[in-house]
């Protein structure tokens, strides 16, 4: 695999980590298979008794509906920004207020709602 599929196969592994349950099954399946078990798509349609074209057109339709609700919702990127402003934040903490166990505590917290 190079760089980019790589890198696109990390993104629809990520968006389907938020967007699975707005799925089909059918489409979860599929998607969990190709992406996270690395099946190929005759591996999944022998699996499924389907042709390999079904399956290629579903998990292309399914990438499609996975950006889109990301362009409409924004979780995944939201995520990624809290993220690095929780870690600026931490670091900024650590440096001026290391002994404010109640702000470190409260950090903490608001990381938690995202695990």
């Amino acid at each position: 695999m190079n760089k980019m599929e790589i890198e696109k196969t990390n993104r629809m592994n990520t968006l389907f980590e938020f967007y699975a349950t707005l799925l089909t099954k059918k489409q979860m399946n599929y998607m969990e298979l190709y992406y996270a078990d690395d099946f190929s798509l005759g591996e999944i349609a022998e699996e499924f008794n389907v042709s390999r074209q079904a399956v290629y057109d579903n998990i292309k339709r399914t990438e499609k509906i996975l950006e889109d609700y990301e362009y409409k919702l924004s979780m995944y990127s939201d995520y990624r920004i809290r993220s690095e402003l929780l870690d600026q934040l931490t670091d900024y903490i650590k440096q001026n207020y290391p002994a404010d166990e109640t702000l470190t505590n409260l950090v903490k917290d608001i990381q938690e709602i995202d695990e």
